[in-house]
């Protein structure tokens, strides 16, 4: 036996879809906000970001260990010229003295090297100090604007959660007066399909757009007002009114 049911109850069938489309929408919504992108924009900023901090630590670290070096050679230098002084002063020899003197020479020339390289690694260390610190700084500022960001989104998540809230509640209640049999007809449709009821409005089924055929239309004015009528364009329920144009 074919399915029907009241012109009433079909009726009822645009405001459920009605529904349905306003949940798709916020759904949608919900899945397309702006903050999404933000966030995903900012995510790849801050991996490349990352990226340079590691690096630019590296060379920092690089650095530290050539002064670590220098500074170990420093040591040596200056702890030779301390024993070798130490020896000038307590020699008695001539010959002695002037080894001592010529080595000292020669090792206060190398001190004096050191420092000047000593003091050239250490404006590079400053220099590259700054470039870490400043990267630090992005890193501070990219975070406050992710954890702004965040902030924002769940915001916007929050409020079209609430109207989902509220329409689904709507729609359950309006579901619950219709027969079982047309819900779950209109249930496979629009899970099939995308659409479960489409009015016929002027001819045109408002799903598809699609302004049916003469022939169409007389079988329809034919049909039974319970009858079940199907959109052969949108394969929705064909719902019938005053607008119908029959």
């Amino acid at each position: 036996m074919a399915l029907t049911a009241s012109p009433a109850d079909q009726a009822l069938l645009l405001e459920l879809q009605a529904f349905d489309t306003k949940i798709s929408q916020l759904e949608h919504r919900a899945k397309k906000l702006p903050q999404h992108a933000g966030l995903t924009d900012l995510q790849q900023h801050r991996e490349k970001l990352q990226l340079s901090m590691l690096e630019e630590r590296g060379i920092k670290e690089d650095i530290e260990l050539e002064l670590s070096r220098i500074d170990s050679d420093v040591k040596v230098v200056e702890a030779r010229i301390a024993r070798d002084t130490q020896r000038l002063d307590a020699t008695s020899s001539a010959k002695d003295a002037a080894a001592f003197e010529q080595e000292l020479t020669a090792l206060r020339t190398r001190l004096s090297n050191l420092e000047d390289i000593e003091i050239a690694v250490m404006e590079r260390l400053e220099g590259q100090q700054k470039v870490v610190d400043n990267l630090s700084e992005q890193a501070g500022n990219l975070a406050s604007q992710v954890s702004e960001l965040e902030a924002s989104r769940d915001e916007a998540l929050r409020e079209i959660e609430a109207e989902l809230g509220t329409i689904r509640t709507g729609r359950t209640a309006l579901q619950n007066t219709l027969p079982a049999d047309l819900l779950a007809l209109y249930e496979r449709q629009r899970s099939r399909y995308g659409t479960g009821a489409s009015l016929l409005r002027g001819g045109v089924s408002q799903a598809s757009g699609v302004k049916l055929l003469e022939n169409e239309m007389q079988e329809i004015r034919a049909a039974a007002p319970d009858a079940i009528i199907m959109c052969a364009s949108s394969e929705a329920i064909l719902v019938r009114t005053d607008q119908s144009g029959l």
